[in-house]
């Protein structure tokens, strides 16, 4: 487990960590969210024992991170943000020194090289330099370290930056695959991100611990909760259906998508009820208009719209 009490970061006068408290356990894997300059990447690198906390305690399975740092480190795999490397190294050189800083041993150390060079699929670049591979090879072969002794806790900060979406789509498989069993901890600006690979969120803003739910729990805060969109696949009168739909007795407000004018959404009245009835009525409606080609799916909620209330109007 990881548990995290009042802690608190002070850089020259400015506060950016502010008292806050959250433990994780395994199997858990904790998408940690928040504006730029929210505390983040500060609140990542003093888990990782990186930085020192100005007040508060961080333990990693039991063991203070301050009072013991290379005992604690030894469980942790840490990708920071930017994910520096050694430039002139080849992806297995620079994974053969970091094996060798964690201790693995000469047969440990190259069946670890093997499966993370595997599971990252770095054997295309195995020959190249680290200063001649794209930002989104280097991302792999930081991630590539960080598993690379089996640690207990993963840390990631920002783990999918520069890559490309079916390599985002292999990364996000790969956390949840290695989280069975470990603590995954990943800060990241996807909103999309979290309610894929993530099963609890933690938002911070300036500092402050602001929400800790699961993204299912957040979306349910969303307006659009429940809301119901209709796709068109054709051109029809669009202010006439929006008219339509907000005299539903469940509706307030139907909502034409800014760059798909065919696309609507019927947002309920902000009550369950209201809510729970907003697809029977608009599938009413379709039908007795004979729109029946159109495509309609419930909304579980928007993070963006609940991230943004939470924040005070502040961007991921």
């Amino acid at each position: 487990m990881i548990e995290i009490s009042n802690l608190s970061k002070d850089f020259s006068g400015f506060r950016a960590v502010d008292d806050i408290s959250f433990s994780v356990s395994p199997g858990e894997v904790l998408g940690f969210l928040g504006p730029n300059g929210a505390g983040k990447s500060t609140t990542m690198k003093m888990i990782a024992g990186f930085i020192k906390p100005t007040s508060g305690k961080v333990r990693v399975m039991g063991k203070n991170v301050r009072l013991r740092p290379i005992a604690t480190r030894k469980q942790i795999g840490y990708l920071p943000e930017g994910a520096p490397l050694y430039s002139d190294m080849t992806p297995p050189d620079f994974l053969q020194f970091v094996g060798r800083m964690r201790g693995l041993g000469k047969k440990q150390r190259g069946d670890a090289i093997a499966d993370a060079m595997q599971k990252l699929e770095l054997a295309s670049v195995a020959h190249k330099r680290i200063e001649e591979l794209s930002k989104g090879f280097k991302r792999r072969v930081g991630i590539a370290q960080a598993i690379l002794h089996d640690p207990a806790v993963l840390i990631l900060d920002e783990p999918t930056d520069g890559l490309d979406p079916n390599q985002k789509h292999q990364v996000r498989q790969l956390i949840k695959n290695l989280s069975t069993d470990k603590i995954v901890i990943l800060s990241t600006h996807i909103l999309e991100e979290v309610s894929t690979v993530c099963n609890r969120a933690v938002v911070i803003a300036n500092g402050k611990l602001l929400a800790d739910n699961s993204p299912s729990e957040l979306q349910a805060q969303s307006r659009y909760h429940q809301a119901v969109t209709v796709q068109f696949p054709q051109d029809v009168d669009i202010a006439n259906v929006k008219n339509l739909l907000e005299t539903l007795p469940s509706v307030g407000v139907a909502e034409v998508a800014h760059d798909q004018p065919r696309r609507i959404t019927a947002v309920a009245e902000q009550s369950v009820e209201n809510r729970n009835r907003v697809h029977e009525e608009v599938a009413g409606l379709l039908g007795m208009q004979g729109w029946n080609n159109a495509s309609v799916y419930v909304e579980t909620g928007r993070l963006d719209d609940v991230f943004m209330d939470i924040t005070g109007g502040q961007r991921s």
